[in-house]
Formats: structure tokens, sequence, C-alpha cells
């Protein structure tokens, strides 16, 4: 079965002048233009191909693939805004459709979003939506706590962190546990750290039994999140600068930044210590 939207294997069924045909099995015959057809590409071969509907409305196949498919989550900048809606740039010819019905709020050129893929059923179009509560808790919880997921980082508030589970489920990192700088879209490793009676997942960053962080520590992260992750301090630094800085000796100094790059948190250079 070959499905829209998403990477399929298909055997080439024939060779034209313009660029094969696919056996798209439901679908019938899938042309794949010439530009995409891989050299030496020929009649009984598979190869993997990505199917959507060009801008006519035919199935085609292409080798190139999208920044994302049906199904996931990804940050896409909006290239036209139209009567019908937002157009945003997924890495394909034809641009991604997001009507207007379907934008959390309104959609201006040349800002990015982050966005939900997915295939209207009735026209079998690929379109987007901003709309992400609709998409998301809508399968049972299935996970352990100390478990590594997969994470997108969907938007910031007072709490922390708003993030997108294996793009299944909502979950939140606390900002007080969170010593990195973070960006909306931004994919990352975390872990399952508490699931809640009322089904709500706390995250983490650190797998659980992860060495704590100690108030010194703690304070030089606070420095550098507040300095965009830099510092122009190392331990080459005079103990008076460290000093002033974070009221501390430069031996505390040293141990605490050593903590952190063996945690790999934080990168020691030249010309001073860095957020990784």
């Amino acid at each position: 079965m070959a499905a829209i939207g998403t990477v399929n294997e298909l055997e080439v069924i024939k060779e034209v002048d313009f660029g094969i045909y696919l056996d798209g099995a439901q679908h019938g015959e899938i042309l794949m233009p010439k530009r995409y057809v891989p050299q030496g590409c020929k009649v009984g071969d598979r190869i993997e191909a990505f199917i959507y509907l060009d801008s006519e409305d035919r199935l085609v196949a292409t080798t190139e693939r999208p920044v994302a498919m049906v199904g996931e989550f990804a940050k896409l900048k909006v290239i036209a805004v139209t009567r019908i809606g937002a157009f945003l740039d997924w890495g394909l010819p034809k641009d991604l459709l997001i009507p207007f019905r379907e934008q959390q709020q309104k959609m201006e050129e040349g800002k990015s979003y982050l966005v939900y893929i997915y295939l209207d059923d009735e026209s079998q179009r690929i379109a987007g939506t901003s709309k992400l509560d609709k998409c998301l808790d809508n399968i049972p919880i299935d996970y352990e706590e100390g478990e590594e997921v997969d994470l997108i980082i969907a938007g910031q508030t007072e709490l922390g962190y708003k993030a997108i589970i294996d793009n299944s489920h909502w979950g939140m990192l606390f900002k007080n546990e969170v010593f990195q700088t973070l960006k909306i879209g931004q994919k990352i490793k975390g872990y399952i750290k508490h699931i809640r009676e009322d089904e709500k997942i706390d995250l983490s960053l650190e797998k659980a039994g992860y060495e704590k962080i100690d108030p010194i520590s703690e304070s030089i992260l606070n420095k550098l999140a507040a300095n965009n992750g830099f510092l122009p301090l190392n331990d080459k630094t005079d103990p008076d600068t460290i000093s002033e800085t974070f009221q501390i000796s430069k031996k505390n100094f040293k141990k605490a930044i050593g903590a952190l790059y063996k945690q790999r948190i934080i990168s020691i250079d030249e010309d001073g210590i860095r957020m990784k």
C-alpha cells in the first residue's frame, strides 16, 4: 500500500522520456519526473519516494524529502499569505498550505510557526495546522518514568517549556531544571520524569540519577543563560574578577565549571565558557 505524505518503497514499472512510473498500488501509476529519477534506475527496481499532490492535484513522486511528513511537527516559515491561507516552505516545490481555519493565530509572511502536517481525508491534499492541541494527547499514555523520548520545544510559559513528546503528547520542562538555551521548534532528547494522576507529563533533560547541580553551578548557569550562553571567564581568569562576578573563590569556580564540563553542559574555551 502506498501512502500519500510519507516515504514509500515502490517498484518502477515503466520508463518514459519525461521520467518513470511507479506502482502506487491503490493509487495506480505514479509519475516521478525525470529530474528526480536516480541515475541508472530501471524497470523492476524498487526506490524510496515521497508521494504528494502537485499544483494540479496530480499524484507525483519525488526522491526529495520535505522538512517533515504527514503526522509530524516542524517549524516552518511563511512565504506568502493569500485569500485561502498561508503558504509555508517545507522543502518541496509545492508549498504547504495552512488554511485560515487551521491557524491558531493569524500568520504573517516572513514569520515562522510550529505546525502539524496532516492529510485531508476528503481531498487527499497535504496541509498543516498550528492548532496543536487537537493533534496531541489523542492516544493512551504508554510511557515509563525514566524512558528516553524525542522532544520538540513548542512554547514557553511561566512554568517552563511546553514540549511535544514523540509527536503524540504534551509534556512540560520546568524552567528551574533547564540549564541550556532552548528555542521553539528545537528537537532534543529528553526523559519522562513523572506522569501525574491527571495524566500530565513532567519531563527532564537529564536521565534519572544524573548528578545534581550544586548551588554554585546553578548560579553560573543562570548567569550564562542571562548572557546568551557565554561568559568571558574560565579557569585562567583573575580571582578578583571571579569573586566580583559570583562572590566565590577561584578554587570553587574551577571546581564548578569542571563538573559542568564533565556533564557536557558547558564547554571551556580560550575566551570563556559556553553553554552547549
